[in-house]
């Protein structure tokens, strides 16, 4: 490959990661819209307050079975150059319509309370197809070197999305839920028509697997992934969702908020690079593991910490090893996939960080965390989850090392 060629490739694998940057934030923030207004499109509809979680716990219900679907169709397209981006593209259109049409319907009164549901339903399981298709494209067209870089790069979006959420939330609350939904909506549906071009770009130098390879059943190890997928992801929800916002309230006023929970996803996105350098080296199942357990230091640490800055220190270290759990679990499960089941592995692995939301949401819902013999537990099962899926990650990784196994099969390069 002439100096020329390996420029080419770079900038086009720069450009499918910066896609998927842009995707998983617009996604992300359509998302933190609906979640926003959802209470508001309830009422007009006639639904109770009360009920509202559990059409969230619906969403990642869904979520958790769609997202695996959808990856199993990204396998089965991609050998097929065009039709990739072509599935997502109509997919796309049908949730953003069905998402632009939600504050429309709901503005009609109790009588839309049945359609509001369906559109809700419609747009769960069809805004999988944003998720798990769009990132084979790393397994797919990328050289193994490149995907813990673009995995990064691909997770910055989600990570950006995280950071501007709470301030989203203020600029949001007092204003009618249509203009947004339709802004969101319809720059969802443009980003994800770029696809196609994006898969054209990254196939053109890049032999796809042929439509005759099979993608092999999921062995030991992949399942040990998943299921520490599931803990880490668990763990993530309870410590950031359930329990930081208390922290802080220790030792800051509840309108310091907007500006202290951002520091979590700080450390998200600044750690991810350098950590890509070693999942390239390593493999990502060993970062995946260590980044469990210095993560779960780190929430102990924010846990007893005695004043703000120890606190935030503390977060940001939190945020910072959920970055290189995630980024790595993005590149091992392209890796552990790539006998053509780039789509189902990364599928589980976003199916996985929906069943631990749905677990948040259930605890939230159960009222665990105003339960004093609950509280101990709320408080440390993010330690327990993090330390416990990253040992065992290290462990996996540790033995598939001493057996012979090559990092590749990690997820390194």
């Amino acid at each position: 490959m002439t100096t020329t060629q390996l420029s080419a490739d770079i900038g086009t694998a720069n450009r499918t990661g910066l896609y998927l940057a842009v995707l998983q934030l617009v996604f992300t923030l359509g998302w933190t819209t609906y979640v926003i207004y959802l209470p508001k499109l309830a009422a007009e509809v006639g639904i109770a307050p009360s009920a509202v979680i559990l059409i969230l716990m619906l969403d990642q219900a869904i979520f958790t079975i769609a997202d695996t679907a959808m990856g199993i169709a990204a396998d089965k397209l991609a050998p097929y150059v065009g039709r990739l981006g072509l599935f997502v593209g109509l997919v796309a259109a049908i949730s953003c319509g069905a998402f632009v049409a939600m504050p429309f319907v709901a503005g009609t009164g109790a009588a839309a309370q049945g359609w509001l549901i369906a559109l809700i339903v419609v747009w769960s399981a069809t805004s999988s197809a944003l998720r798990a298709p769009p990132l084979t494209l790393l397994g797919k067209y990328r050289s193994k070197p490149q995907v813990p870089f673009l995995a990064a790069l691909a997770m910055l979006g989600y990570g950006v999305a995280g950071a501007v959420s709470p301030y989203l939330g203020v600029v949001l609350r007092d204003h009618d839920a249509r203009l947004p939904f339709v802004i969101s909506g319809v720059v969802l549906l443009l980003t994800a028509l770029a696809l196609s071009r994006i898969e054209h770009d990254a196939a053109r130098d890049t032999s796809p697997p042929t439509p005759a390879e099979a993608a092999k059943p999921l062995g030991f190890v992949p399942i040990v992934f998943i299921v520490a997928m599931v803990a880490l992801a668990l763990g993530y929800q309870l410590h950031f969702a359930m329990n930081s916002a208390p922290f802080y309230l220790r030792f800051a006023k509840p309108g310091d908020l907007q500006w202290l929970m951002p520091v979590f996803w700080i450390g998200f996105n600044i750690a991810m690079f350098p950590a890509s350098l070693v999942v390239k080296h390593r493999g990502g199942l060993i970062v995946m593991g260590a980044a469990g357990l210095l993560g779960a230091v780190a929430i102990a640490a924010a846990e007893l910490a005695g004043n703000l800055n120890t606190l935030v220190a503390a977060q940001f270290l939190a945020g910072a090893a959920w970055g290189c759990m995630l980024m790595s679990a993005i590149s091992a499960a392209l890796a552990i996939g790539s006998t053509g089941a780039e789509g189902k592995v990364t599928g589980l692995v976003f199916s996985a960080l929906a069943l631990g939301t749905f677990a948040r949401m259930a605890a939230v819902a159960g009222g665990l965390q105003k339960i004093p013999d609950y509280a101990p537990l709320l408080h440390w099962a993010p330690v327990a989850c993090w330390s416990v899926a990253g040992a065992g990650l290290l462990v996996i990784a540790a033995a598939r090392l001493q057996s012979g196994a090559h990092i590749k099969a990690l997820g390194g390069g």
